[in-house]
């Protein structure tokens, strides 16, 4: 692993441990802990406790804008509504997912900044890397959209969604950094259907990434109005939609895809089929064992972030395995 690599590598383990603090905010409901954007309680270390919040520093002309979008009465907006809605777990809980967004920008500057020096056949690396540092600027807008927003759920979906699209961009950047990026073995009769199989898991995977998200809008929206209910009835609730169904029944198809990539990678390169193919179908049988818990069993909290979480590490097993599928560069073994 060169140094452009290790750095490609350091902004795409900063998004993956993103994901699970992001998935922590969402299950314990601090999404608006921080009701203010850049700043938190008009601070850029937020208070400890109610007594210490400023409220010159509260722009409540933004606060009564937000509550007019969310179709609230703008003129309810006063300091003691406002205060109201101080929860220092929330509140810290929010600012931590923040501090945690930091490294994932610095870690992306720097890999375009490395990018300039590497040699005329890794250009590309330059223009991805670009592109994944441009993604973590439209995510950081979308997260101040998601908190302005009162945690729409529509925002919510594109905000997740450019976070995926940034580890798999990030992935790739980090695969192809090499000169000679590490492919499999693969016959060339083979490689075909290999890749074919392979891509086929890729939009599985993305699918059912999509439903999931939508799923987590819906589990948000419960625990905001099933206040006191308890968690293992909500799945009474998911069950009358048809997104949660497709979800819980598409896994079996990621899991034949899984199975299916597994087989045809290990025939075609006799049996030298590498980590990422191990951890693929390791992750896949890992969420299918979480998602059972959740379906059957109770939606804990901590399943939850570990689904979100690992389905992040997946997506990057996957787009590496599809990527390692490349016919190798001459000169590499």
């Amino acid at each position: 692993m060169n140094r452009f690599q290790k750095l490609a590598f350091a902004a795409l383990v900063s998004v993956l441990v993103l994901l699970f603090v992001g998935a922590i905010v969402r299950v314990t409901g601090a999404g608006l802990g921080c009701p203010d954007w850049p700043t938190c309680w008009g601070c850029l270390i937020p208070p400890w406790k109610v007594e210490q919040v400023d409220l010159s520093k509260i722009d409540f002309e933004k606060f009564q804008a937000k509550a007019e979008r969310l179709g609230r009465d703008p003129s309810t907006v006063t300091p003691e509504h406002i205060l109201e809605s101080f929860n220092p777990r929330h509140v810290w809980t929010e600012f931590i997912n923040r501090l945690f967004a930091l490294p994932v920008g610095l870690f992306s500057l720097a890999t375009v900044i490395a990018a300039f020096g590497r040699p005329p056949g890794q250009r590309i690396v330059w223009w991805t890397a670009l592109v994944s540092l441009i993604l973590v600027l439209v995510n950081a807008v979308m997260g101040a959209r998601v908190v302005w927003s009162g945690l729409a759920p529509g925002v919510l979906t594109v905000h997740m969604a450019l976070a995926m699209l940034l580890v798999a961009t990030l992935t790739y950047t980090f695969w192809r950094g090499s000169e000679r990026p590490r492919t499999l073995p693969l016959r060339d009769g083979d490689r075909g259907r290999v890749r074919i199989t392979v891509g086929l898991l890729l939009i599985l995977v993305v699918a059912e990434g999509i439903m999931g998200t939508q799923i987590r809008e819906m589990t948000d929206e419960m625990a905001k109005n099933h206040v006191g209910e308890p968690r293992s009835e909500w799945i009474q609730t998911l069950e009358q939609s048809t997104v949660y169904l497709l979800h819980r029944s598409f896994s079996w198809l990621i899991v034949g895809a899984a199975i299916g990539g597994y087989v045809v990678t290990k025939r075609a390169t006799a049996g030298e089929i590498g980590f990422a193919v191990k951890l693929v179908l390791g992750l896949v049988l890992a969420q299918m064992v979480l998602g059972v818990v959740m379906s059957q069993i109770h939606i804990y909290a901590a399943v939850q972030v570990l689904h979100v979480g690992l389905a992040g590490i997946l997506l990057a097993g996957v787009v590496h395995w599809l990527c390692s599928t490349a016919r190798p560069a001459p000169g590499n073994s």
